[in-house]
């Protein structure tokens, strides 16, 4: 697709001044040209372009608000005081898989005091003895080349909200929040489980406790009446332990017939 084609499908109807996000990579470049693109885009803070078969960005419009730049896997040699003039708040490049030989082609971008970081990924000039050390001695403002600090600690991931990663962070916490609360919920229900096992247990044993002390009440009343019976005379005991039979005395017997 040509370059002009592209950027009135990106456009989506808006104004070219209502977008801060532009990607055109794998449209086809004008004989290695940007065009159609223009200094009306002034919030845009991020521009793709990678394999468009660049071959030079001298077209490219001004661009103040411009802070990220891909540009990787085209075919540019060189001319990169462009960028210097027409997007002087640049803090990320990208001229991965270009064709740049020489450290003095990076020159031109010391007039970017706040571009720290810089790709230079399959380009020639990392061929070069001492790239590394070349690189940051030239551009002193650089934090980052290929990804790597001046002693090699590896950049930190890109803004989570532009990878979509911030989503899904947002959604992993929701989904452990949710899981957090089953489990509390679960816990709940446990302790109200061995709460109502312990009150059962506690109303059998006081209900065991009762019969206990009932059975008590009635074996001392038994012992009672036996320590009773004992203080009576030997005829009285005997005579008692008949009527709590249901016999009568022999003695009664032989009144009764006397009379």
């Amino acid at each position: 697709m040509e370059m002009k084609k592209r950027l009135t499908l990106e456009l989506r109807n808006k104004k070219p001044g209502e977008v801060k996000e532009l990607v055109l990579d794998n449209c086809r470049s004008d004989d290695g040209k940007i065009v159609g693109l223009s200094s009306d885009f002034e919030n845009l803070e991020f521009l793709s372009m990678i394999n468009i078969n660049l071959l030079s960005v001298s077209n490219l419009p001004k661009l103040n608000k411009l802070r990220k730049l891909e540009l990787s896997d085209n075919r540019i040699s060189g001319g990169l005081e462009v960028l210097a003039e027409r997007t002087p708040n640049l803090t990320h490049l990208n001229l991965s898989g270009n064709k740049i030989k020489d450290i003095n082609t990076l020159e031109p971008l010391k007039k970017l005091p706040n571009l720290h970081s810089l790709d230079l990924f399959n380009c020639e000039v990392t061929m070069l003895i001492n790239y590394r050390e070349s690189v940051f001695k030239l551009l002193p403002q650089l934090t980052y080349l290929d990804g790597f600090d001046a002693d090699d600690q590896e950049a930190p991931d890109s803004d989570p909200e532009a990878d979509g990663d911030g989503l899904e962070d947002e959604y992993e916490n929701g989904e452990e929040g949710e899981e957090e609360d089953d489990d509390e919920d679960e816990d709940d229900l446990d302790e109200e489980v061995i709460d109502d096992e312990e009150d059962e247990d506690d109303d059998l044993e006081g209900e065991e406790e009762e019969d206990g002390v009932d059975d008590e009440e009635e074996d001392g009343e038994d012992d009672e009446e036996d320590e009773a019976d004992d203080d009576l005379p030997r005829g009285e005991k005997r005579k008692r332990n008949l009527e709590d039979e249901g016999e009568e005395d022999p003695e009664d017997e032989e009144d009764d017939e006397d009379d």
